[in-house]
This record gives structure tokens, C-alpha cells and sequence, in this order.
């Protein structure tokens, strides 16, 4: 498994650009801080995994913006022979998962898009609380997945599932004081 400063380096790599970067480096941050919650609750966490994973979340972005970067980014990471749980990170980010149906439907190969383990699910869930650097509530997320995708879409029950399932086994407060916010943003 590649160290953090592998993972940046890996990114620049490939053409990630910076704002990518700096985005996937405050959801590792976030990330991270959900499983240290998680392991003090006596959940059964990677968090080495979680924060590689995290960082490396986005790298098809140096490829395509896109919703199929989750797809692209697990193809560049196979090309580098990363290990196989930071790939199924990488193509089970997106929006909460995607179903197969939905998978189909996007031209993709025929695969589970769903976030499974407990390491996807929140480097799943702290991507959907980042918003560029800046962390985002629950609800300005579910708002903008609204707008859009629309009110019927089912990404927005899965995220709503996912914040349910992080929240109760990991206790993350998402309304975060401003110092703790300053400290999420320096690390």
C-alpha cells in the first residue's frame, strides 16, 4: 500500500489537477477522523486503508469529471497495481454507490458499484461532506443531489442510509465547532 506522500505523488503522476488534489486531501482528512470516531466506538477499522484510499478517491478526475471517473480512476489504479481494496474505494464512491441497473445504464462493465465495507462507506460518506475543501452539512449535500439529479432519484436514499449507518456506528459530528472545522482544514 502506497504511504500518503506516495498517494500525492501518484496523483500529480497521472495529471490530477490541484483543486482535485486539495479536495481529495480534506476528504482524507475527514475521512480519517470518521474511523478514528469508529475505532474509539470499538468499530473494526482500517484506517491506513481508509486515508490511501480516500487520497486516491478521485484519481480518474485526471481523466474525466464526469460520474464515470469512479470507473476510469479504478482503471488507472489496476494499471499501477494498487491493491484491490483501494480500488473498490475508488469505484465505490460515487453518489453513495451506484446500482447495477443504474451501472448498466451508464455503459459500465457489469460490477458492483455499491459501497460495502466499512472503509468504502466512509471515504463514501466524507466525499459527500466535501464540497471542493469545505465541508458541507448532510443536508446541503442531500440539496444539491436534489437539484441535480431530482427529488425521486435513489442516490439520495442511499445517502441518507449511509449517513444514517457512518452516524450510528462512528458518532460523527457533522456540525462541527469552528476550531475543530480550522483544525480539519490545517492537518
Amino acid at each position: 500500500m502506497p504511504s500518503p506522500e506516495e498517494a500525492i505523488r501518484i496523483l500529480h503522476e497521472v495529471g490530477c489537477p490541484d483543486d482535485v488534489i486539495k479536495h481529495c486531501e480534506a476528504v482524507a482528512r475527514l475521512a480519517v477522523r470518521t474511523a478514528k470516531k469508529c475505532l474509539k466506538n470499538g468499530v473494526n477499522v482500517n484506517v491506513q486503508l481508509i486515508h490511501i484510499g480516500a487520497l486516491l478517491h478521485d484519481i480518474g478526475r485526471s481523466k474525466t469529471h464526469r460520474v464515470h471517473h469512479a470507473i476510469v480512476g479504478a482503471e488507472i489504479a489496476r494499471s499501477l497495481d494498487l491493491p484491490e481494496p483501494i480500488i473498490s474505494i475508488i469505484e465505490r464512491h460515487v453518489g453513495g454507490g451506484i446500482s447495477s441497473d443504474e451501472a448498466a445504464k451508464l455503459g459500465w462493465p457489469r460490477g458492483n458499484y455499491m459501497p460495502e465495507t466499512i472503509e468504502e462507506k466512509i471515504v463514501s460518506y466524507a466525499d459527500k461532506l466535501i464540497e471542493g475543501t469545505r465541508i458541507v452539512t448532510i443536508e446541503e449535500t442531500l440539496r444539491k443531489f436534489r437539484i441535480d439529479l431530482g427529488d425521486d432519484h435513489p442516490a439520495i436514499e442511499r445517502i441518507k442510509r449511509l449517513h444514517s449507518e457512518i452516524s450510528t456506528l462512528c458518532s460523527p459530528n457533522i456540525n462541527l465547532k469552528k476550531q475543530e472545522i480550522f483544525q480539519i482544514k490545517k492537518c
